[in-house]
């Protein structure tokens, strides 16, 4: 039956790199999406340790591990030549380098993927062919698409004044909270980047925690006009500049933050001088497990 390209085919829908799995391309070729198969859930790392002589064993703690992921289904073309750069599209798109896989469920999300198996296909017809390819997510969470973000200034209040009457006169102050407040929709811890550009004097960032612990992150240099430092709290790198690393003038005495499964936290920006033009953005995602 000939297709309409755009047209989505009902049941599964994924796209992988620029592939519209689920739904019919700009060629006319139906990508019929019949298997997710490791969406649902990432491997899991533990180990046990025998109880010497008692029953039983110690369990050590439990992680994550990496997210395999199986993309299975037929293809349909209008002829053979389309059937054929179809399936060269999906050996190109199942990359060996990061692409990203987007599911599209009632909140789409999306993983980083590359390819960890062979790309396997086999005609059907000369214009049908079934396709199966194993990719796999180093970071196993399912992030949501659209990110979320928060930008502040410097703490700072400024005016504020009482006048002396026999009914007193109040103006009052402007204060600049200095705070970002960041939420995490999803099941899953989630990381954050946090890009502090100058010019700003020995900055520091509190995130504090649902449970009250507050962690600091604290840089020892300052930052010129026009520079910007990227703190990446799932990579553990501090970027100056775009290409310069700086981890080792960052202070993490009390761990990395990432914002909790289903919870805020207040992200606030200090610094050894205020000035004005100092700026502290947030940038995360919500994420899944």
């Amino acid at each position: 039956m000939p297709y309409t390209p755009g047209q989505t085919l009902g049941g599964l829908t994924a796209t992988l790199g620029d592939l519209p799995l689920g739904s019919v391309d700009s060629a006319g070729v139906a990508w019929v999406l019949q298997e997710l198969e490791g969406w649902d859930s990432p491997e899991v790392r533990s180990e046990l340790q025998q109880r010497e002589a008692d029953h039983g064993a110690w369990q050590t703690p439990v992680y994550y591990g990496e997210r395999p992921i199986t993309l299975a289904g037929t293809i349909v073309a209008p002829d053979r030549t389309a059937l054929e750069d179809a399936m060269d599209r999906l050996r190109a798109a199942v990359s060996i380098t990061d692409t990203v896989l987007t599911v599209a469920e009632t909140i789409p999300k999306c993983a980083t993927v590359r390819r960890s198996g062979k790309v396997l296909t086999r005609y059907v017809t000369d214009t049908i062919a079934t396709y199966s390819a194993l990719v796999t997510a180093a970071d196993p969470r399912r992030y949501a698409i659209a990110p979320q973000s928060g930008s502040t200034g410097l703490a700072s209040t400024t005016g504020g004044l009482t006048l002396p009457a026999t009914v007193p006169l109040t103006i009052s102050a402007t204060t600049v909270s200095g705070q970002i407040d960041a939420a995490n929709l999803g099941s899953f811890g989630t990381p954050l980047v946090l890009t502090i550009s100058g010019p700003v004097q020995q900055p520091q960032i509190l995130v504090a925690m649902p449970g009250g612990s507050v962690l600091p992150l604290i840089y020892s240099q300052d930052l010129g006009v026009g520079e910007q430092l990227v703190i990446d709290t799932a990579a553990h790198t501090v970027v100056l500049n775009g290409d310069v690393s700086r981890r080792r003038f960052l202070s993490v005495p009390s761990g990395w933050p990432r914002i909790p499964a289903g919870a805020s936290v207040t992200v606030t920006f200090n610094a050894a001088v205020y000035n004005a033009s100092a700026l502290l953005t947030a940038t995360w995602r919500s994420a899944w497990d």
